[in-house]
């Protein structure tokens, strides 16, 4: 090489890798944290995969909460539109545009960082028609749940949480995972289990592995009853889940004998237990019960 010419230079790598991860993870004075759920995703081909398997549209704009230090935000801009990233963490939010900046050139437009907690915000910069996340453990449901409630915008999306935690949210009537998280997601949308993804992916790497889990929005049961007082039955019914409905939801109806004609009058038998119904059951029971304390 002539020494009038420039040493050529070294091209970025597209996705951040596990070396990547931990020397901004440095440089930021960042020590991931059980508190905030903090596991960050190291392997780039786990990245590529999470993106396919969401299923974007070039034109869609995307909510990512959590996004860390970046690893899954460089993917979705590489396939949609835009991203609006929630993240809870100031100096993870601080860093953010200018990774994205530096891997992605021309993209920064396209980044939108909002400094919040996703189980408490209710106002974006732009509307999401995509969800999809890194979802701390300890969060993951009420997450999901506060974004669809709060975002009728988002019509699908992706999310990665604890595997058992996956398999509760996508569950359906009768199995022995079905509960709470699965009758009341799907309230909003038809959840389905996408995938597994391994322990060895992260950084720390977790004790148990993650579970992928998409869903599709649909309309909730035509139903007089509000979403709140679905809700409530079926808080009552899951809580004491291994006794009948009839006993389960006394507390809820004011006695076993108003719970027994609720009950009957939703078509729903008094003797059976929250885990046999779906979420269009606890709609009539909720309905049912509506002229009594009218």
């Amino acid at each position: 090489m002539r020494e009038s010419e420039p040493a050529p230079r070294t091209p970025v790598p597209a996705l951040l890798g596990a070396s990547d991860i931990r020397a901004l993870a440095e440089e930021l004075g960042v020590r991931p944290t059980k508190t905030l759920g903090q596991n960050f995703v190291i392997d780039g081909n786990t990245i590529r995969r999470i993106v396919a398997a969401a299923d974007l549209a070039p034109g869609e704009t995307v909510l990512e909460v959590g996004p860390g230090l970046g690893s899954l935000t460089l993917g979705l801009l590489d396939a949609a539109e835009s991203v609006v990233a929630v993240e809870i963490d100031p100096v993870l939010a601080g860093k953010l545009p200018s990774t994205v900046a530096e891997r992605r050139p021309g993209a920064a437009g396209r980044l939108h960082v909002v400094l919040g907690d996703g189980m408490r915000i209710t106002e974006l910069p732009a509307e999401p028609t995509a969800l999809v996340a890194n979802l701390p453990y300890n969060v993951a449901v009420p997450v999901v749940l506060h974004l669809l409630e709060h975002f009728p915008s988002l019509q699908h999306g992706l999310v990665m949480v604890q595997d058992e935690v996956a398999d509760r949210m996508a569950a359906k009537p009768g199995s022995k995972t079905y509960g709470v998280p699965s009758v009341k997601a799907a309230w909003y949308a038809q959840m389905r289990k996408a995938g597994v993804i391994g322990m060895n992916v992260f950084w720390p790497a977790p004790k148990i592995a993650s579970g992928l889990v998409g869903f599709v929005r649909h309309e909730p049961p035509q139903t007089r009853a509000t979403r709140e007082e679905v809700f409530a039955v079926i808080d009552a019914a899951f809580a004491q889940r291994r006794k009948t409905l009839r006993a389960a939801l006394a507390g809820w109806a004011g006695s076993p004998a108003e719970a027994e004609k609720a009950l009957r009058a939703a078509g729903v038998d008094p003797s059976a237990r929250g885990e046999v119904l779906d979420i269009t059951a606890f709609a009539r029971i909720a309905e049912a019960r509506k002229p009594l304390i009218a």
